[in-house]
């Protein structure tokens, strides 16, 4: 149990920097949503039920700019895709533990929780499942309550909040922290320059669809270069 409890608090600890820019993301969320239009009920069934901050921005932007539902629906898996990589990366892992389990796992599985939790998994393969299990929670801890909270404060304080605040530092400032520490591959370097590239590149297209070719390209790009890395290595 003491292996557990210890477990626990290094992925307590080692997500509690997220909450920096947790907060302000989703202060600037509940903003967002309200001046789209959205009452508070909306705006946190948007937070608690979808619980991905990438997709509900494209999502909600989407909506104000009135584009077609498919669009909307297509642009939002197109940004979640990276959680069924995310699940397939912690299937060796967490793949074990019981199914109802398994669904609150897939539930509070964000980029905070996921880079957290890979990055000690890659340190220290060797621990137990429920040592395992104890640091996902962990990290939950400090990520989704707050993630919570904060869409409710800003929902409720909307405009209020002074334009000064900046809160919009807070969407690329926590990409940023999460994707540079998993950049250790060729795969993983050539699918985000490609990513970046292309999305500049096709800013001009409608609706944001740009993300999706730039998405479906990266991923391409990364299981080739993946791909021939390992044949390089076979030779």
């Amino acid at each position: 149990m003491s292996t557990r409890r210890s477990a626990f608090l290094r992925g307590l600890w080692a997500a509690t920097p997220f909450s920096l820019v947790i907060a302000p993301f989703g202060l600037l969320f509940g903003v967002v949503g309200t001046e789209a239009g959205l009452d508070i009920v909306e705006v946190m069934g948007f937070s608690i039920i979808v619980i991905a901050g990438a997709a509900q921005f494209a999502a909600v932007q989407m909506m104000a700019d009135h584009a077609p539902t498919l669009i909307i629906l297509a642009t939002s898996l197109a940004v979640n895709l990276r959680m069924a990589m995310y699940s397939a990366s912690l299937t060796p892992h967490l793949g074990p533990a019981p199914a109802g389990l398994r669904a609150l796992i897939a539930y509070c599985l964000v980029d905070q929780t996921y880079t957290a939790s890979m990055i000690e998994f890659d340190r220290a393969p060797q621990q137990s499942l429920g040592e395992k299990i104890a640091f996902f929670f962990g990290t939950v801890l400090p990520v989704c309550p707050l993630w919570y909270g904060s869409t409710y404060v800003g929902a409720r304080l909307g405009t209020k909040i002074p334009p000064e605040f900046a809160l919009d530092f807070a969407v690329p400032i926590t990409f940023l922290a999460m994707i540079a520490p998993l950049l250790r591959t060729p795969a993983h370097i050539a699918a985000a320059g490609v990513s970046v590239a292309l999305s500049l590149v096709l800013a001009f297209m409608p609706y944001n669809s740009g993300l999706l070719v730039a998405a479906v390209a990266a991923m391409v790009t990364g299981a080739q270069v993946e791909a021939w890395t390992e044949r390089r290595r076979a030779a």
